[in-house]
């Protein structure tokens, strides 16, 4: 068994002190010894793959033990956290916060738990749902297009600054592929462009 700290901070004016004291305060009080540090400086918002946090649950093994400062540390949303528990829980590794008094394991009250943050996640995800589709309606009533205008995407797009060049070619009859191989790109990108100029 291995007992892991896991801090997350979102900026580098942000410090991993105030949670390493927290997770280290906590160990003492509860005669643990912390085997593994994991401290990162990123966003919830970029996925688990890219973060250490990612790494660290693939290494996970039966009887493991993360601790966080609080739960928020681990995922943005509600649904991510929930993920996150459930990968712990099937691998029969426990997670505890220390903000909250969570101690998730394989026991039944961390399975009652888990089916509550689980409800919770559906509820979220349909009331999420709900608000797209109401918001979406409530755009087409108004007759607007959904999406950019072709204008913000158009320079957006790889060619975009040799805009008046692909006109030109394609006025004087020179074929997509041609023009693709003039450019060092796909034949598709250029269809594509040509396609959100409205050419």
């Amino acid at each position: 068994m291995a007992v892991f700290g896991y801090i997350r901070v979102s900026s580098n004016k942000q410090t991993v002190q105030h949670q390493h004291f927290e997770i280290e305060q906590f160990a003492k009080e509860n005669n643990i010894k912390i085997d593994n540090w994991v401290m990162e400086t990123i966003s919830s918002r970029k996925s688990l793959d890219k973060r250490k946090l990612g790494e660290l649950l693939n290494k996970l093994h039966s009887g493991d033990v993360l601790i966080a400062a609080e739960i928020s540390r681990l995922g943005r949303s509600l649904l991510e956290v929930m993920r996150i528990l459930e990968n712990c829980l099937n691998n029969n590794c426990q997670v505890w916060t220390i903000k909250e008094n969570y101690k998730l394991g394989n026991d039944i009250q961390s399975k009652v738990m888990a089916f509550a943050f689980g409800l919770s996640a559906e509820i979220e995800r349909n009331l999420i749902s709900q608000r797209t589709k109401a918001s979406l309606e409530s755009i087409r009533a108004t007759g607007k297009k959904l999406g950019r205008p072709y204008s913000a995407q158009s320079k957006k797009l790889k060619l975009s600054k040799n805009t008046k060049k692909i006109k030109n070619w394609l006025e004087t009859g020179l074929t997509k592929y041609r023009i693709a191989k003039n450019m060092s790109v796909s034949p598709s990108t250029v269809n594509h462009f040509i396609q959100r100029m409205g050419w």
